[in-house]
């Protein structure tokens, strides 16, 4: 953890507002958009984004340190975005899309065809993470979409590092038979 983010959170909890103000303004727009990938739906994710700092900040004085604020703040909202979840008692896994720098964009340097197949693969792709379990899915976005180190997601997720290692293996593996399937390998 950062210095910064350790003074921060003292600060915090000698009741300065200011502080953990600081905290949101740091860790809102990731956390947001983690949610966001998770949830598909932008209303949504601003509540169980707004309800994990709520939290973060009734829990403050139990966090240990042992992570970075951010892994710690992530799994409050992934917890929130779960219960969500089952409270609407949708019977389909979340939706994943995409961040938007992945969106093709037509570069002055290369055809429009590009683009056009950019946005196909994307589809594509969208549509197989879809498939995936829950489990499968979160870890594929953890680590190739949100570039999270091995040990971040393991304290995110609360399980042993060779569980993560052996999730984004079989998540791989079951991606890729997904997309032969689908015809786009």
């Amino acid at each position: 953890m950062s210095v910064e983010d350790r003074q921060l959170i003292s600060d915090s909890l000698k009741g300065r507002g200011e502080a953990f103000s600081e905290l949101v303004r740091r860790y809102q727009d990731r956390l947001y958009n983690a949610v966001f990938r998770f949830l598909d739906d932008d209303q949504d994710a601003q509540d169980v984004t707004q309800e994990a700092f709520i939290s973060a900040w009734q829990a403050l004085g139990r966090f240990k340190g042992d992570s970075k604020f951010f892994t710690w703040i992530y799994r409050i909202a992934i917890n929130h975005a779960i219960d969500l979840k089952r409270k609407q008692k949708v019977s389909r896994g979340p939706e994943v899309r995409l961040n938007d720098e992945l969106q093709p964009i037509a570069a002055p340097d290369r055809p429009p065809e590009e683009a056009i197949e950019r946005k196909e693969e994307v589809a594509k792709l969208r549509k197989a993470l879809k498939l995936l379990s829950n489990e499968h899915r979160m870890v594929l976005i953890l680590k190739d979409i949100d570039g999270m180190k091995y040990e971040e997601m393991a304290d995110a997720l609360e399980v042993p590092i060779g569980t993560i290692r052996s999730r984004l293996h079989r998540a791989r593996l079951e991606l890729r038979d997904i997309l032969e399937r689908q015809g786009t390998c």
